[in-house]
Parts: C-alpha cells; sequence; structure tokens
C-alpha cells in the first residue's frame, strides 16, 4: 500500500517550486551516495541506533558509507527533509543495493537471517 502524499493537484501553483526545491540538495547528496554505494548509513550524532548498525556492519566485515546528519539540535531541517523524502521516521536510515531496509534493528535481523548477503549478491 503507498503511503498517501499530497498530490500535486491540492498543491497551489505559485508555492510548487518552492516545495519541489526545499531542501533537495540534502536529499540529491544521500541519493548520490546510494548510487555509488552498496551500503549507505543516514544517521546523526549523538543517537547510539546509527552506533549500532555502523559496528554491525564493522563485526560482518562490510564496508559501507556514513552520512551524519548534525544531532538533535542542529541541522533538523535537513533530517526532516530526508524523512519526508523516505518517509522513514527515525535514523538511521539504512540503504542496501539504493533499497531502504530501516533502521538498526532491522539490518539485525537481515545479518541473522542471512538475507542481507543475499540482497548483496550481483544480480
Amino acid at each position: 500500500m503507498p503511503r498517501p502524499v499530497l498530490d500535486e493537484a491540492h498543491i497551489h501553483p505559485a508555492i510548487r517550486t518552492r516545495l519541489a526545491e526545499n531542501r533537495q540538495a540534502i536529499v540529491r547528496e544521500v541519493m548520490a551516495a546510494i548510487a555509488a554505494s552498496d551500503i549507505v548509513v543516514v544517521g546523526m550524532a549523538m543517537n547510539p541506533f546509527p552506533r549500532k548498525a555502523r559496528k554491525l556492519l564493522d563485526h560482518a566485515k562490510l564496508p559501507h558509507r556514513y552520512l551524519q546528519y548534525g544531532s538533535y539540535l542542529s541541522r533538523w531541517r535537513d533530517r526532516n527533509a530526508l524523512k519526508m523524502w523516505t518517509g522513514w521516521p527515525t535514523f538511521p536510515m539504512i540503504f542496501v543495493k539504493g533499497v531502504l531496509i530501516g533502521g538498526a534493528n532491522d539490518l539485525q535481523q537481515l545479518i541473522g537471517s542471512g538475507e542481507l548477503k543475499a540482497m548483496l549478491q550481483p544480480d
């Protein structure tokens, strides 16, 4: 089931460009990292869950790219843009081969089940 997103017909034409361009630099930065790396972890300082995800990947000897965007009080608008883009409400956001797999606990389950290794196999 797709998540609801306000359709363009319900956005006044005068603000469509502002909406389309709002904080898109950070979204493009994450998209570029996802295109360039098999595993990308998007996180923030002082949050233990991005650190947990990185430790899980290090322990599994899986190379990954880490992008950190501020802490609880800084860069929250940038992080909010990422949340709006993905629909994922928390950090980290972990992408495997371009697919959002969730957060640290979701990563742990995929590692434990062996599904992560299967996802990383060449097509």
